[in-house]
């Protein structure tokens, strides 16, 4: 038996007084966290940063710390490329990646399973993405800033998250789930447009690379092995299956993340069942007096299973990946992306002040435009309904909410404008138009959304929005 009957708060090999402090310094972290805006205000200041330092008087180190080269592989397969490369085509698939995880989950068991359901924030999702690109296109209809529609069309979902999180408690519920809904069908939107009109010239060769990790990973799935370590190695032929074809590598992660099985394998009851004779076991085994490490870990290992399989293989991969993305891959892209440097922008070009007025008009006034009269549309058509403790003044915050466009615009105008002047200019119009869009869905939300409103929702209770046919739940980016 155990002869160690303090099971304290920290391991027996722990230094109190460090352990305590790790333990003390971790709390705050961990609650920050856990605030929905928390991510989205990591991100601003990291675009904060990479503007300030791209105008200072070291802004030369800014530009030459992305170029700088950085070598991945060993022996004779080795890929050089700058840092800036590595940061948009690689660690970016991970973010596509948890897109791709979260479009999966709600196809199959969330908002988008029940066209019903969907209707609303399907239609709500289309008008926020052709109003933006119509309004760009009738201001850059010819020239060198065409190509760039394609960039006003896509909400970023931490932004927009964020600030419906500092309208506090006046935001009703059905409200920041019917934005959840939009944003993931805006994310298929955008990973359509990306990979069919923003790729290179295809390149056969790459479909045999895409088709042998695709191979690879239908045969780990049909042999029975989970989601785990086993799959990056076929997720990376797919990644470079994807950069030799000519499709942007980042949809190898979509493409991954939409294989990923959504199906608990022992779900809750599972889990009791095998937990309960797993414990059982392990306590028979703590009664034989020379039992020892070895013999506890068979029923161990059985509980450890039955732990990760009561959760589907996608949630839990989401869940990994989600801090990971939300606080190192999209603040590191957006301190590599966000550093416009104003005094090479030239503001007397009029194709660039065509750019400008596109991508900023198209975000501030085209997604709510689009998200609001498409919504309305479909109402009044029969389509869909309004959810319960959702009214028009809150289609329009959603529309305002809708036109944050950070970080998928960013990465837009990266593929639309690649080493042309006008890309700064559209970097710079993407800054402007979602801190107008963060401006106008605050003062919106504070004087639409008032105290009344989420008091008249109240005595709605979960069973009444649940037995409503078009209420939807979403799992979310938080």
């Amino acid at each position: 038996m155990d002869s160690n009957k303090d099971h304290g708060s920290i391991p027996p090999e722990a230094w109190r007084p460090a352990a305590k402090l790790a333990k003390s310094l971790s709390g705050p972290v961990e609650r920050f966290m856990h605030v929905e805006a928390s991510s989205g205000i990591v991100l601003l200041v990291a675009a904060v940063v990479a503007l300030v330092w791209a105008n200072s008087p070291w802004g030369d180190s800014y530009a030459h710390l992305w170029e700088t080269p950085f070598t991945v592989g060993f022996g004779s397969l080795v890929v050089e490329e700058s840092l800036h490369f590595w940061i948009n085509d690689l660690l970016m698939a991970i973010f596509f990646l948890v897109v791709g995880l979260e479009i999966k989950r709600e196809i199959v068991e969330g908002a988008l399973s029940d066209i019903k359901q969907a209707a609303l924030p399907i239609a709500a999702a289309i008008g926020g993405m052709i109003v933006p690109a119509v309004i760009f296109a009738a201001l850059n209809a010819s020239g060198p800033g065409s190509r760039g529609w394609g960039v006003p069309m896509a909400t970023d979902i931490a932004f927009a998250v964020g600030v419906l999180t500092l309208l506090g408690k006046r935001v009703p519920a059905a409200l920041r789930v019917l934005l959840l809904a939009l944003a993931i069908i805006d994310d298929i939107g955008a990973i359509l447009v990306i990979a069919i009109f923003y790729s290179s010239g295809i390149q056969l060769g790459g479909l045999i690379v895409i088709g042998i990790g695709l191979l690879i990973l239908l045969l780990l799935l049909g042999m029975g092995i989970r989601p785990g370590f086993s799959y990056v190695i076929p997720s990376l032929v797919i990644w470079a299956g994807m950069l030799q074809l000519g499709v942007h590598p980042t949809i190898a992660g979509v493409m991954v993340g939409l294989l990923a099985p959504v199906k608990r394998w022992f779900g809750s009851e599972g889990f009791l069942r095998v937990a309960h004779e797993a414990l059982e076991d392990f306590r028979q085994s703590m009664l034989d007096p020379n039992q020892g490490d070895h013999e506890l870990m068979e029923p161990l290992s059985r509980l450890q299973t039955a732990g990760r399989e009561a959760l589907s293989p996608a949630y839990r991969l989401q869940t990994a990946l989600h801090p990971w993305v939300a606080f190192a891959i999209m603040p590191l892209f957006a301190l590599a992306n966000a550093g416009v440097r104003l005094g090479e922008i030239e503001f007397g070009d009029p194709a660039g002040l065509a750019v400008l007025l596109g991508v900023g008009l198209g975000l501030a006034l085209g997604k709510p435009l689009g998200i609001f009269g498409f919504s309305w549309l479909s109402v009044k058509l029969g389509l869909c309904a309004l959810p319960p403790g959702v009214n028009w003044r809150g289609i329009f915050v959603i529309g305002a909410a809708g036109g944050i466009g950070f970080t998928m615009a960013i990465f837009i105008a990266e593929l639309a404008f690649p080493g042309t002047g006008l890309l700064g200019m559209g970097k710079l119009a993407v800054l402007l138009g979602t801190g107008t869009a963060v401006l106008v869905a605050l003062l919106a939300g504070s004087f639409f959304l008032g105290r009344e409103q989420a008091k008249q929702v109240e005595h709605i209770t979960a069973s009444e929005l649940e037995s409503t046919p078009e209420y939807w739940t979403v799992g979310g980016f938080h």
